[in-house]
């Protein structure tokens, strides 16, 4: 019988949500790191834009774990 929200997998969720958010996460450092380690310039908007992949990666690692894993299925 499906629950509130349906047939949601939430263990499989919760994985893939996680690694999106690690993988944000390194996306962002990596870029910054390599654009420090050669030098080059660029505009300030991409440099925000790296800055911000890494914060949403770390808020979404965080957080869905506990919104995904703990948090949904104990509403169902």
């Amino acid at each position: 019988m499906p629950g509130r929200y349906g047939d949601v997998d939430y263990a499989t969720l919760t994985k893939r949500s996680f690694l999106l958010g690690v993988g944000l996460f390194a996306l962002g450092a990596l870029g910054e790191f390599a654009l420090a380690a050669t030098g080059t310039a660029v505009p300030a908007w991409e440099h925000a834009l790296l800055v911000d992949a890494e914060w949403a990666g770390v808020g979404l690692a965080l957080l869905s774990p506990f919104v995904f894993g703990i948090l949904l299925p104990l509403t169902e």
